[in-house]
């Protein structure tokens, strides 16, 4: 009898495979939220385009107004494209989701200026960012079930947290190329039409995405609760009348949400207006220091992730909590009025690494917390309902507070928002002990 001693086990073969589907899943999702940040990211080359004025915060007011509708969107794609992933599986959903992204940022790459067909223009960038919402609301509760769900049982954490790997990343890559963008063109060229480039890269990117991810593995999860209830339950799959059974499941996915997103948004995309436009440094400078403070934060979400593993997904909520709650402002404070790039890259990298203990455990713990058939909704919905009104608008509230002359109670409102979570955290189960994931 012959024994092939170099053969992997069955446990290294199925953690090869765990790993082949997050990695192919994490790659759909960084170029997501590529598309999604470049806008974010482009905003300072591209609001006058838009918006005529020679008020720099009043161009930024007017494409953070149209950043935060397109915000409005994510909720209809979280329970569009959450009920698709419940009943037809977490796989074609995030076909579609990425199918549309590529149409949201064509869109944005090819629409004239202001300049050159009048009102359209915003009304078409509008529309592009809508789709764009659409899709990003569908794309987080999907691949935050579908994540969760392929990851190994112990390291649910750790796997789950490549999805704000690929978020950071989407976000880096928007910059990088920003990066190289300022690097070779002048900053006429840039503004004229040189941040086009950045749309048609992730138009090309998203299309590339959606072929490879017709290739992925479906969840094992979904396939089981599928094959166990076939026809019979296909229908209540993903509905709202299966998730209203859920009240205080959504109520704890609102109040998880709440703090973080503004924190994030804050600290990961009005940083850069904030340093550029109150702390007045040069673009080029906050362009890179923010890109490396993101960098280090997107390599913190894995450690995170699996420190949740070994002692629970609530620490980590109540380090943001507190320390969210009782820094954001006097943060806030000095990154205002700092002028040296280095002293401004620790600053955001401190409100990164405090953000961190929401970021990287945000889809396995509202992932715990649904059944299998209702699970892409029940994450989605509530999550995408909470971030439109709270951190699609966060933005949109600073931009206006100073441009009133009121720029600082802007950082009392996010230590607010911060509380409120912080409030949630102190009194939540800790949701590993109870997972749903870990139900058969």
């Amino acid at each position: 009898m012959t024994t092939r001693l170099n053969s992997p086990t069955p446990a290294a073969v199925g953690e090869k495979r765990v790993i082949g589907n997050v990695l192919r899943g994490s790659i759909g999702n960084l170029v997501e939220w590529y598309d999604w940040y470049a806008y974010a990211a482009f905003t300072t080359y591209f609001a006058k385009s838009f918006f005529p004025t020679t008020d720099t915060t009043a161009a930024f007011l007017g494409t953070a107004a149209v950043f935060a509708v397109g915000f409005l969107m994510r909720p209809l794609g979280g329970w569009m494209l959450g009920r698709f992933a419940d009943r037809f599986g977490r796989r074609s959903a995030l076909v579609l989701s990425v199918t549309l992204m590529a149409g949201g940022s064509l869109l944005i790459a090819v629409t004239p200026s202001y300049h050159t067909i009048g009102i359209a223009a915003p009304i078409l960038l509008l529309t592009a960012r809508l789709i764009q919402g659409l899709s990003v609301g569908g794309e987080y509760s999907t691949s935050a079930t579908y994540l969760s769900e392929v990851a190994t049982p112990g390291k649910r954490g750790f796997y789950s947290s490549f999805q704000y790997v690929t978020l950071y990343g989407g976000q880096l890559l928007a910059l990088g190329l920003q990066l190289i963008l300022q690097a070779i063109l002048t900053e006429q060229q840039l503004t004229a039409w040189g941040w086009r480039i950045a749309f048609v890269v992730g138009t090309f990117a998203a299309l590339t995405v959606m072929w490879l991810r017709r290739g992925m593995d479906e969840s094992e999860s979904f396939q089981r609760e599928a094959d166990e209830n076939q026809s019979e339950n296909k229908g209540e799959r993903g509905t709202l009348r299966v998730l209203a059974k859920y009240p205080k499941e959504i109520a704890l996915v609102v109040g998880l949400t709440l703090g973080g997103t503004v924190g994030f948004y804050t600290f990961a995309t009005y940083s850069q207006k904030f340093l550029e436009n109150t702390a007045h440094i040069p673009r080029r400078q906050v362009t890179i220091v923010l890109f490396c403070a993101i960098l280090v934060a997107a390599c913190l979400q894995p450690v995170f992730g699996r420190l949740s593993d070994r002692i629970g997904r609530r620490p980590l909520l109540l380090f943001f909590g507190i320390g969210g709650t009782l820094l954001t402002v006097p943060l806030m404070t000095v990154m205002g009025s700092t002028r040296n790039p280095v002293g401004a890259f620790f600053l955001v990298l401190a409100g990164l690494v405090i953000v961190a203990g929401y970021t990287s455990i945000n889809a396995i713990v509202k992932a715990e917390l649904f059944p299998t058939k209702i699970r892409a909704i029940g994450v989605g919905l509530p999550y995408a309902l909470t971030v439109a009104i709270f951190g699609g608008t966060a933005e949109l509230i600073a931009q206006a507070l100073k441009s009133a002359g009121h720029e600082t109670v802007f950082f009392w409102y996010v230590a607010g928002c911060v509380l409120v979570s912080l409030i949630v955290y102190g009194t939540m189960r800790e949701t590993s002990k109870t997972s749903e994931l870990e139900k058969r």
